[in-house]
């Protein structure tokens, strides 16, 4: 009896939660999003939504954390159809990694092809500034290193392969239209790129946590992302992922400086706009690349 058999996440429970989500909305989905903490507001730039509450949708986590909505919202950016979730699931609100991870999934079984995330996270780079937008360009999955990562347990290949490939997670022709679309929009003095490492949290780090993560090659720090990076390189999908850098990390024994998840969300209102638009201008060049359709 395989351990994944009653808890909602084998291939059947997704597929059941897929087939009810297509059954509800015409939309068949190419581009799925994931918004980070503040950033909710691009799954509001969608026309013609349809939006389930997590709650509402079979086989569903809930999101607990402020900041997060807990929707997913289907709709079309620019001619393009999405599917966006407002809000999602972290390894500090208790769910099991497999949960977490579950819409991932669900997205490939609604035709998603690529999946771009979003976070907010604290920057390690000391040349990264509070509102820098930072393209992940590849990833430190510290709890992966302790065994919990979200393909551990028995494989189905109906998803993807026992061990797939990490060293190209992060799509290269994704990131170089990020730095050209940011170049357009004029955003070129806050556009960076660097490496992102996950942490199970839900309290922050640790000054010395800051300078080892710092010293291991990390530029920015956050809770989440790299679980759903992992299940979507699994099965096929082509990923790109932006950090907003909302508050730089407290690298000093001298500093008064504080983490604290209000300036999270405060930063993230003060840059929403641009991220979302940069978001949703790669989006429609996607659709106009043959290279990505």
């Amino acid at each position: 009896m395989f351990p994944e058999a009653n808890t909602g996440y084998s291939y059947e429970d997704c597929k059941a939660t897929a087939d009810w989500l297509m059954a509800q909305t015409d939309v068949r989905p190419t581009v799925g999003i994931v918004c980070g903490s503040g950033l909710g507001g691009l799954a509001d730039m969608l026309k013609d939504q349809v939006a389930f509450n997590y709650k509402n949708i079979p086989n569903f986590p809930q999101s607990t954390v402020h900041g997060h909505a807990g929707r997913l919202v289907f709709g079309t950016l620019k001619g393009r159809p999405c599917v966006c979730m407002q809000g999602r699931f972290h390894l500090y609100e208790g769910y099991p990694i497999q949960k977490i991870t579950l819409p991932i999934r669900i997205f490939k079984l609604l035709g998603v092809e690529t999946v771009m995330l979003t976070n907010a996270a604290g920057g390690l780079n000391q040349d990264f500034k509070e509102g820098d937008i930072m393209i992940i360009k590849d990833h430190l999955n510290m709890p992966g290193f302790a065994g919990n990562n979200p393909l551990s347990g028995p494989n189905d290949e109906r998803f993807g392969v026992r061990f797939p490939c990490m060293s190209d997670a992060y799509d290269r022709e994704l990131q170089q239209m990020a730095a050209d679309v940011g170049q357009e929009l004029g955003y070129g003095d806050f556009l960076r790129e660097g490496v992102y490492c996950v942490l199970g949290g839900p309290s922050f780090e640790t000054i010395a946590e800051s300078r080892m993560l710092h010293k291991l090659g990390a530029d920015a720090v956050g809770m989440s992302t790299v679980h759903e990076v992992i299940i979507a390189r699994h099965c096929g999908m082509r990923v790109f992922a932006l950090s907003l850098i909302t508050n730089q990390a407290v690298m000093d024994y001298d500093s008064e400086e504080k983490a604290n998840h209000e300036e999270v969300l405060q930063m993230g209102k003060q840059r929403a706009e641009q991220l979302e638009r940069l978001v949703s201008t790669m989006v429609t060049k996607i659709e106009h690349n043959n290279n990505y359709v």
